[in-house]
């Protein structure tokens, strides 16, 4: 008889969270009787969280602004984790009896499938537009699509110093440039992954030319943003940030079950929520 596990995401808010449409999904085509729910823990809760997982505990998804705030919290953190300096995945693994909680970040490998959906295999000129944590994870993503020397368009500067040291570790060097700036640079570039609400996108929206790389934007609500819309119009190529959700739910869902993931479920499950 299959054991019974438990697994949440957190974050606040969080009700509008799709990631227990995904990790549901899965568990039923797996026939895993786990379950997956989500749970409102506002910064500064996390740790006294993960003090009180029991052994029927198999793993977290983390949201913000909790994503930075566990990173102590790990026993172990995956290199990828560790160089972005954000956890988005707690696995929870029982040794000998003793608990030991492994942090990792599927973020990044979600912005490369997403990408490589829309025909991104390779590119050797990036833009991330926005500072924050997925902002770090994007940088990541196009370093692993060949780029070396990406722009990040940002408000204020003095705000990305974590986005930074991260890019030092992965031997990136990045040039900063200002929002106003963005959709001129992103015309230019073979790919582009914007991390801002999409109402911060929307004046960038405005300015966008004769768009001919890619572009991800990662907001999911609404589906297509402002700025999606005008590249798209522009002559561009759109990833959907409902895709980059998928591939980084689906990476999360290999690592706290050690199956193998079945996507198509997954996909057909946020298509239904989605269109509902």
């Amino acid at each position: 008889m299959l054991e019974t596990r438990r697994a949440a995401v957190l974050g606040h808010p969080i009700a509008h969270s799709l990631s227990p449409v995904l990790h549901r999904a899965a568990y039923q085509a797996l026939g895993l009787p786990w379950h997956y729910e989500a749970l409102d823990v506002e910064s500064g809760a996390l740790a006294a969280f993960v003090a009180e997982l029991g052994p029927e505990w198999a793993g977290l998804s983390l949201t913000m602004p909790l994503k930075v705030e566990a990173v102590p919290l790990m026993d172990f953190i995956e290199p990828m984790a560790k160089i972005v300096g954000a956890v988005n995945t707690v696995v929870v693994q029982r040794v000998a009896h003793q608990r030991h909680l492994v942090g990792a970040n599927t973020d990044v490998h979600g912005i490369v499938a997403a990408l490589r959906e829309v025909g991104v295999e390779a590119a050797a000129t990036g833009v991330v537009i926005g500072g924050g944590a997925t902002a770090t994870s994007a940088l990541a993503a196009l370093g692993q699509l060949g780029v070396t020397t990406p722009v990040v368009a940002v408000r204020d500067r003095a705000r990305a110093g974590a986005l930074l040291r991260a890019s030092t570790k992965m031997g990136l060097t990045v040039r900063f440039a200002g929002l106003e700036e963005a959709a001129a640079l992103a015309a230019r570039a073979d790919v582009t992954v914007s991390t801002i609400p999409a109402d911060a996108g929307a004046a960038i929206a405005r300015e966008v030319r004769g768009a001919s790389g890619a572009l991800l934007d990662v907001i999911y609500s609404p589906l297509v943003t402002p700025l999606g819309a005008a590249w798209e119009a522009a002559g561009g190529v759109r990833a959907g940030g409902e895709r980059m959700l998928l591939h980084q739910a689906a990476e999360q869902v290999r690592l706290m079950t050690g199956r193998e993931v079945p996507i198509s479920a997954m996909d057909a499950a946020l298509r239904a929520v989605l269109s509902s």
